[in-house]
This record gives C-alpha cells, sequence and structure tokens, in this order.
C-alpha cells in the first residue's frame, strides 16, 4: 500500500492541496463577495432565506473536500511518515475548523428549519454567528493552516 501511495503521491498532494483551497476559498468567496451584497435585501425574509440557501450550498459542496482533505491528510500520516512540531499543529488546525464545520451546518440546519416553519425572528438568531463569528474563525484558520502547509513542504 505504501508503493501505491507514493506512486500517486503528486495526485494525493493535489488533491489535498486542491481541498483546502476549494473550502478555504468557498469560505471567503461567501463572506467576503456574497455576504456584503446579501444585506442590499430590505425585505428580512427574504434575506434570511436566501442567505441560509447559499450557506446550506456552500456547505454541501464542500463536504467532500473536508473528506479529500482528511483522507489524504491520513495518506500523508500513515504512509509518508510526516512527523513534527508543525505536522501537528496543522492536524489541529483542519479538526479545530471540522469541528467548527460541523457546528455550523447544525446551527445552519436548525436555522433553515425554524425558517421553513415561519419562525424568522428565531432562526436569525441561530443564523447570525455564522458570517459575523465562526465563518470569519474557520478562514483565519484555513489560511494559517494553507501556509503551515506551504513551510512544510519548503520551495
Amino acid at each position: 500500500m505504501k508503493e501505491l501511495a507514493l506512486q500517486y503521491s503528486t495526485i494525493i498532494l493535489f488533491l489535498h492541496v486542491f481541498s483546502g483551497v476549494i473550502w478555504v476559498g468557498g469560505m471567503i468567496a461567501i463572506r467576503v463577495a456574497v455576504h456584503p451584497v446579501m444585506q442590499s435585501i430590505e425585505d428580512p425574509a427574504i434575506k434570511l432565506g436566501k442567505t441560509l440557501e447559499i450557506v446550506g450550498r456552500l456547505f454541501h459542496l464542500v463536504i467532500p473536500f473536508i473528506i479529500f482533505l482528511i483522507l489524504t491528510a491520513l495518506i500523508f500520516e500513515i504512509y509518508w511518515e510526516y512527523s513534527g512540531i508543525l505536522i501537528r499543529i496543522k492536524e489541529g488546525i483542519w479538526s479545530i475548523m471540522t469541528l467548527n464545520f460541523i457546528y455550523m451546518y447544525l446551527r445552519r440546519y436548525k436555522a433553515w428549519k425554524l425558517f421553513q416553519a415561519g419562525k424568522l425572528k428565531e432562526a436569525k438568531e441561530l443564523a447570525k454567528p455564522l458570517p459575523n463569528l465562526l465563518l470569519p474563525i474557520n478562514i483565519f484558520l484555513g489560511v494559517v493552516a494553507i501556509f503551515l502547509g506551504v513551510v512544510l513542504r519548503g520551495f
């Protein structure tokens, strides 16, 4: 199995980096480009509904990439025998991001159900920390993790 991992090392590394870029890039696009435009919608119900829909689409888009990221990291760990403090820090960062993602996913899901039930105020309260706190935390951590990946690979 180790020979197979080494034989496809370029593809595995590409999937790892690409997965991180899609996840972090998607969050940046939503927070920096989409969220500010959504604030111009005056009808609160439409604004909340579209925001929850957009965030839901992003979350479903990045789930496979999060899985690829974890799987490729495991391949690095097991077959390429990566070790060291920077690897552990990077693994910790991606782990925190994954836990934060799960928390955001569940909040958004509950907010969507409340929205569909016509409970706009409750849905808005559940969704409120997503773009203003939780997403920026993951963006920051993701940028740090990508930087550490570059440092680990060297020039």
